[in-house]
């Protein structure tokens, strides 16, 4: 499922070793989160799931379109 090659095992014991010895759990959440978060998008970058910045405004532009239609 992950995009990198690298397993999350070894993926987490890098991003451990990298924090100080004074780390809180929330600094190792955040960051094991972050990794998570940044390999999900490099996978759906992979697998074209993504969509440019006027795309989306189009999108956005069409949804308010319709939802003001149906409010009168």
């Amino acid at each position: 499922m992950s995009h990198t090659a690298e397993p999350a095992k070894t993926a987490a014991k890098a991003i451990l070793d990298a924090l100080p010895d004074d780390a809180s759990w929330e600094d190792v959440q955040y960051h094991l989160y972050v990794r998570q978060q940044i390999d999900a998008g490099l996978e759906d970058d992979a697998t074209g799931r993504l969509i440019d910045t006027d795309e989306m405004r189009r999108r956005l532009a069409e949804h308010k379109a319709q939802r003001g239609k149906g409010a009168g």
